[in-house]
């Protein structure tokens, strides 16, 4: 829905600076806009307005199931009017302004955000339509004490509208046995309607959400949330604190797409004949495939098929385990032990990354084994999947590569993922493309 909705609003903005241009021509009965489309520098100031807008955007491309009509306005019309004064500044600076027709830019910003606020007008109530429909619903649980839960269930009752269907409602004490119930069908949504006072509920609770990707929210009784360090959400008109729920969102999801989609694109084409050179000299080795694929859990713990070059003679162990490569491993085929050791092996991994199933960077995808051994040992170990593995990561350009031996080292590697995706921004995503290239791909326990 956010990229229909980006989507929308980029073939608005261009489609009134077009309709603008070809009006005035009409108007002034003069060769303005006979050509049917917009000179180069009226082009380049809409796709630099677009640009701009997509930047500012904000909370504007959030969920609009959670999100009142007002506030959709009142988002898109703050970010269009920065936008637009941005764009004010840039042409007087660079003494630019005298090259476009007034007439035409304020026709074109004046009618572009009346456009965007009529689509999402009709947007609104069509989505509204079909979610009273039953159609495009999240489910939710409620975890509450005694009768607590009342005022939640008839808010969402008395909006049918945001799709959100209440699928049950649990005490803490009861969560976990309805979690694990078989054939249970797991929440997308875990609403705690506990009281900040309740110490003890929250942790039962929590303890028994720690193997969920569910968006984990607390109701709580009082409205100062922004005192706390949470991220918030107003759900129904219900302001609630965000406890454990994915940072990919808005714009920050149209940005990693755009980073990891145009990055993996550049990568490939370069590594594209080394690629080529190492799939041959795997071939050529040993027997067997030349790429080696390990089902993996990606965003939000949904499996994925990861790709590395085979590194490893070809076997099978017993009972489906996973056992972790270590020092003078003798499954490891010579090559192979090269291309583990400078990280060569890793790279058909951009190849994921362009299938949308991973990104350049985030938390370093585990075997599935090894997820559901740590993730009972490890405090916020399944936390590290609320965004999408990595072909580099914050804990690996920081020492964490290679075997973890020790419960110690996987409790600060997670330590350094968790880090990582609470301070998420396509800075700190450079920052780390840039330390990958300047330490190198090698490591000491990459064997």
């Amino acid at each position: 829905m956010r990229y229909l909705a980006m989507g929308l609003d980029v073939a608005l903005v261009w489609l009134c600076a077009l309709l603008a241009y070809l009006f005035l021509g009409f108007v002034k009965a003069s060769s303005f806009g006979i050509f049917g489309f917009l000179p180069p520098f009226y082009g380049g100031v809409t796709m630099v307005g677009i640009l701009l807008l997509l930047l500012f955007s904000g909370r504007v491309y959030q969920s609009w199931r959670i999100t009142g009509l007002g506030h959709l306005l009142a988002t898109i019309t703050l970010a269009w009017l920065v936008t637009v004064m941005a764009l004010l500044a840039w042409l007087f600076f660079s003494k630019t302004s005298t090259d476009i027709s007034r007439a035409w830019f304020l026709l074109w910003a004046g009618s572009a955000l009346v456009a965007m606020g009529l689509a999402r007008v009709v947007v609104y109530w069509a989505l509204r339509w079909l979610r009273k429909l039953g159609y495009s619903f999240k489910t939710v649980l409620l975890v509450c004490e005694d009768d607590a839960c009342q005022t939640v269930e008839q808010a969402l009752a008395d909006a049918p509208w945001s799709g959100l269907l209440v699928r049950g409602v649990v005490t803490p004490a009861a969560l976990q046995t309805a979690l694990a119930a078989p054939n249970a069908q797991q929440p997308q949504e875990v609403w705690l309607c506990l009281a900040m006072g309740d110490k003890a509920g929250i942790e039962t609770s929590l303890h028994a959400l720690r193997h969920s990707t569910a968006n984990i929210r607390l109701v709580p009784d009082w409205f100062s949330l922004k005192l706390m360090n949470h991220g918030v959400s107003v759900v129904a008109g219900m302001p609630m604190l965000d406890l454990s729920a994915s940072p990919i969102t808005g714009s920050m999801r149209l940005f990693k797409a755009l980073e990891d989609r145009i990055g993996a694109l550049i990568i490939l084409t370069v590594v594209a004949v080394p690629m080529l050179a190492i799939a041959v000299a795997v071939k050529l080795t040993s027997r067997g495939p030349v790429l080696y694929k390990q089902v993996r859990h990606g965003w939000n713990g949904h499996p994925i098929l990861v790709y590395k070059f085979r590194s490893m003679v070809v076997h099978d162990e017993a009972n489906f385990q996973v056992t972790q490569a270590c020092k003078n491993d003798d499954r490891i085929t010579p090559l192979g032990a090269f291309l583990r050791r400078t990280s060569l092996d890793e790279l058909p991994q951009f190849i994921n990354v362009l299938q949308g199933r991973m990104s350049i960077v985030g938390p370093r995808p585990h075997a599935v084994q090894h997820n559901e051994y740590y993730k009972e040992l490890v405090p916020g170990y399944m936390l590290r999947h609320k965004v999408k593995p990595g072909v580099t990561g914050w804990a690996q350009i920081n020492g964490f590569r290679g075997e973890t031996n020790t419960l110690d080292k996987m409790q600060q590697r997670i330590d350094y993922d968790l880090y990582y995706i609470e301070n998420m921004s396509i800075w700190f995503d450079l920052k780390i493309i840039f330390k990958t290239m300047y330490k190198g791909w090698t490591h000491k326990n990459a064997y």
